[in-house]
């Protein structure tokens, strides 16, 4: 048998598959599909992770050290070909990056809920951090809400918010072509010149100043304005003057490595990954795939893949 391979940044907008190893008496799984999380592997391929964040930004199962080389990527579905007795031949899902065969401890393996296409299964983390971000918003029955930013996160973010019971919901974009998106997901969608107003929670998860600006004309008074994004080694502007002060305005940090603390008692990561693969059962997320490209592909595809603003989900095939 062949040796794994897997995706390795190499430096600066570089990237090539490099063997890789399987570790001894560990659950060993067959790749079938990996997602770009295309956000923060941009961030990685470019080099831009703060040298103040590279411990916290290393992943469940990355090799390497920030900057370079580094094998990232937190998205992988497969089958366990060698494992305990209740996950052999199970699809699950793995906080892995890009690689065609791999080996990780039991409790890492999650299995599929009955019924959830592989396929899909590859957004299990953007729904993880989607959840997160609505429980930091707090968001009630009968809220307005605006999500800045019609990326995967904030598409995941406004399709939970679309099924709390009264709640309004829309998507916003400088991208035209998102209004289909937002169709397919059951929420109203608008431009940022014509976002909506006085709203109750509004979610910003665009990674630019004029989505920020964007989001905090859109708070009511003492509104939650939960920011989403993450910036890198970039700085941003934030207009604090203007009516931010008159409206208390509440700027909310979301990151997906803590749950919140309201909830940190009861919820372990476990439970919340489980809880966001049984989300994924809803047929309107294929519309958040976007395109596929096979591994053996992937390298020379990887920076086209990120630098393109259309990418939503693109999946990687084994």
């Amino acid at each position: 048998m062949t040796a794994p391979r897997a995706l390795w940044i190499t430096g600066p907008g570089a990237a090539k598959l490099r063997p890789a190893a399987l570790i001894e008496g560990e659950v060993e799984v067959e790749t079938l599909y990996s997602g770009i999380s295309r956000g923060t592997e941009a961030l990685v391929f470019r080099g831009e992770i703060p040298e103040s964040e590279w411990t916290r930004m290393h992943c469940p199962l990355q090799e390497g050290d920030f900057p370079f080389p580094v094998k990232y990527g937190y998205a992988a579905v497969g089958i366990v070909r060698r494992g305990p007795s209740h996950l052999q031949g199970r699809t699950v899902f793995v906080l892995h990056p890009h690689q065609d065969r791999f080996a990780v401890p039991e409790a890492m393996a999650v299995p599929l809920p009955d019924g959830l296409p592989p396929q899909r299964a590859v957004l299990a983390a953007n729904m993880e951090t989607a959840l997160n971000i609505v429980w930091d918003g707090k968001v009630a029955p009968g809220d307005r809400v605006a999500v800045i930013g019609a990326g995967v996160v904030g598409a995941l973010a406004a399709t939970l918010c679309t099924a709390i019971p009264g709640a309004e919901v829309t998507l916003v974009d400088v991208n035209p072509d998102r209004a289909t998106l937002a169709q397919a997901l059951g929420c109203a969608f608008a431009r940022p010149e014509a976002c909506p107003t006085d709203c109750d929670v509004v979610i910003h998860a665009s990674a630019t100043s004029d989505g920020l600006a964007t989001a905090l004309s859109a708070a009511g008074i003492e509104a939650r304005v939960v920011e989403a994004s993450w910036y890198g080694t970039r700085t941003v502007a934030a207009p604090l003057g203007e009516a931010f002060h008159s409206r208390r305005l509440a700027i909310i940090a979301s990151q997906v490595g803590l749950v919140p603390a309201s909830r940190r008692a009861r919820w372990s990561t476990r439970r919340r990954l489980e809880t966001a693969l049984r989300l994924l059962d809803n047929n309107c997320l294929e519309a958040l795939i976007s395109a596929e490209t096979r591994f053996d592909d992937l390298p020379a595809s990887y920076g086209a893949i990120l630098a393109d603003p259309a990418t939503l989900c693109h999946r990687i095939r084994y």
